[in-house]
């Protein structure tokens, strides 16, 4: 299990700066997960080596659908941001260790270039046996994201080339319900 309490790293903007380039290196048609993480209640992190993905409820075991959204009038959940996914090379860049990951807050770390140009909204992805779209909301960098790894992290996600990046990560809805493991594939449709 992931408690997202370790001590975490907060790495200066020059370092961020020179890390880019081995994000641009993402697969953009086939990558793979390479982390699961379920957020059963606010500030708790399950690592997992594999989990089903509803249509209804995302991914089986996170709070997403009882938390809800202040995007949304009636508080609901947001269908539209129902799966995120972070880039994997990112979160190592900017966390280090994969167990220092699960703090992001995303439930899904993968090797794919998540980038604007590569996935545009709209665009759908197989992660495992399910099948996802790609949303138009931005999935952007907060308060929280700059207190557990850092100002120059959050200015990293917020600048312009971190948002064509969507190094913040992406948020996405389900299409088709299906299964996820760590080293499945995860692929533009």
């Amino acid at each position: 299990m992931g408690s997202g309490q370790m001590d975490r790293v907060q790495r200066p903007l020059a370092e961020l700066e020179a890390g880019l380039d081995e994000v641009r290196r993402s697969p953009a048609a086939e990558g793979l997960i390479e982390r699961i993480v379920r957020r059963p209640a606010v500030g708790v992190r399950e690592v997992v080596d594999g989990a089903a993905i509803g249509t209804e409820a995302g991914l089986a075991g996170d709070g997403w659908l009882a938390r809800g959204s202040k995007r949304m009038e009636d508080g609901s959940a947001d269908r539209e941001a129902q799966l995120t996914i972070m880039n994997s090379r990112f979160a190592r860049l900017v966390a280090g260790e994969p167990a220092a990951w699960d703090a992001a807050g995303d439930q899904l770390y993968a090797d794919l270039d998540l980038s604007e140009a590569n996935l545009p909204a709209g665009t759908r992805l197989a992660v495992g046996s399910a099948v996802v779209e790609v949303s138009a909301i931005p999935h952007t960098g907060c308060v929280k994201f700059s207190g557990r790894y850092g100002s120059d992290a959050l200015r990293m996600v917020a600048s312009p080339a971190g948002r064509a990046l969507r190094l913040r990560g992406v948020n996405t809805r389900v299409v088709t319900p299906g299964e996820v493991r760590v080293g499945d594939a995860i692929r533009r449709l």
